[in-house]
């Protein structure tokens, strides 16, 4: 038999939760993939820097990363970003690019047919 995959942090599983609902009702199958990617396990997560952003975003583009954005490298593009969690370096790196750091349940309130949103990851 295989392991037991289950969450145990409330917030993430409320998350997951939240992101299923809003796949659902607002017919946005990106929310669903995100859910599904936070599922897994943590070691399978997405780890994105800052230098990946600016490499493969475009100005004005809006991120998802299923995981955690980390603060290696440098931007200067304005990208919005949400992360299921973001290291206070790259949270500042982005800021001072002239872009914005939000979570992944501010997106999903803001955007909630998920269009025009990019995964990375």
């Amino acid at each position: 038999m295989g392991r037991s995959n289950r969450k145990t942090n409330p917030s993430l599983l409320s998350l997951i939760q939240r992101l299923k609902d809003a796949g659902r009702t607002n017919e946005a199958p990106v929310w669903r993939d995100i859910a599904l990617r936070l599922e897994g396990p943590a070691s399978n997560w997405a780890e994105v820097n800052v230098g990946r952003l600016n490499r493969y975003a475009n100005d004005d583009e809006v991120i998802v990363i299923p995981g955690k954005l980390l603060g290696a490298g440098e931007i200067s593009k304005k990208v919005t970003v949400a992360a299921f969690s973001a290291s206070g370096q790259a949270k500042m790196k982005v800021v001072s690019a002239g872009g914005r750091s939000v979570t992944i349940e501010e997106l999903v309130d803001k955007n909630p047919k998920g269009s025009r949103v990019r995964i990375m990851g």
